[in-house]
């Protein structure tokens, strides 16, 4: 893991310098030693992959989309690999996940391998994984497993890259600013499925690209698991920034004291990441549309003697309710004769 003095650790409560969070990572095998190499375009990828290759082929469907990422970037592995460089894709992914990507794609590996990386993915609980299956025996695959941090697109067309085009779409837009359902992209087709098979695909915890009051669209915007995309997404966004926040402000200051001048800069770095989380609609509004949240400091004197000796402050912590997002209706309506 990256150096670090400050850690996040969020938990998802039910009722009872900003990163952005969307650069995407094919993996892909390749003869040669390994990289980890980053493309602005589809053209600066053809030189290293060619069109008929499928990691070239989601390269394109994410540059193919309205709102996509200015650069992707795409890691290698050889299985002929004679030293410690990446012989499989799950290599390939410990070797790889510090660097600098956030969703993750696969290109050209069997479904054992896929559910194998989602597992690493999932333990680490902080990036994502997107997957295409094709099958209902695929998407039990995952199902099973009730991943958070998995998203698995059900689009059996061969050829056409749905897991690649949904993060090229939806993945680099601001953190909290859409749900991942009723989207539409560029270059893929929507299924000829009725209301009973598109509902045991989301029982599956899959989503699917369909056609809905005539304009095509994703059908669902879940985790394996039924949590939502966006949420996933913000929790994760929300984990880094402040992170980060609270570490440059160690950086920025000759030194933090351990008294109400450090504590208030710490007070200031969480509150300027949550009211950040809800300008771009992570955290809710409530009736007077003020954000709700809440940080809390513990003042000097109320922390132990041992912590302020061992120069470890652990007095900070926050709560938000999240905006979430409507995905149905329910409409009630009369005739008046």
């Amino acid at each position: 893991m990256p150096l670090q003095d400050v850690t996040v650790s969020i938990e998802l409560r039910k009722p009872s310098g900003l990163i952005g969070l969307g650069k995407p990572l094919i993996i892909a095998e390749k003869a040669g030693a390994s990289t980890f190499k980053t493309y602005s375009s589809i053209d600066t990828v053809k030189p290293d992959f060619a069109e008929t290759t499928e990691v070239y082929k989601k390269a394109a469907a994410i540059f193919a989309q309205d709102h996509r990422p200015a650069t992707l970037a795409i890691a290698t592995y050889d299985p002929a690999a004679t030293d410690t460089d990446p012989k499989t894709a799950a290599e390939a992914i410990a070797k790889y996940y510090d660097h600098d990507w956030f969703f993750l794609l696969t290109a050209d590996i069997e479904l054992t391998d896929e559910v194998a990386i989602a597992d690493y993915v999932e333990g680490k609980k902080f990036k994502m994984y997107v997957v295409k299956t094709t099958d209902a025996a695929s998407r039990n695959a995952f199902k099973v497993k009730d991943y958070d941090y998995v998203i698995d697109f059900y689009h059996p067309t061969a050829d056409e890259q749905a897991d690649a085009a949904l993060v090229g779409e939806l993945g680099s837009q601001d953190v909290g600013s859409i749900s991942w359902k009723f989207k539409s992209l560029t270059g893929i087709t929507v299924l000829d499925i009725n209301a009973d098979e598109l509902a045991a695909i989301h029982e599956d915890g899959a989503i699917a690209y369909v056609k809905k009051a005539g304009i095509n669209q994703t059908s669902e915007g879940i985790t394996v698991s039924g949590e939502y995309i966006d949420v996933m997404h913000g929790k994760s966004w929300v984990k880094t920034n402040m992170e980060n926040s609270v570490q440059s402000a160690f950086a920025n200051n000759g030194k933090v004291s351990f008294d109400s001048r450090g504590i208030a800069l710490f007070d200031s770095a969480a509150t300027t990441v949550l009211q950040q989380a809800f300008a771009q609609g992570i955290i809710a509004a409530d009736e007077d549309d003020n954000p709700i949240y809440t940080v809390t400091t513990v003042p000097r004197s109320e922390t132990l003697p041992a912590d302020r000796a061992s120069r470890v402050y652990n007095g900070l912590s926050f709560s938000f309710e999240l905006a979430g997002a409507i995905h149905s209706a329910e409409i009630k309506g009369e005739i008046l004769v």
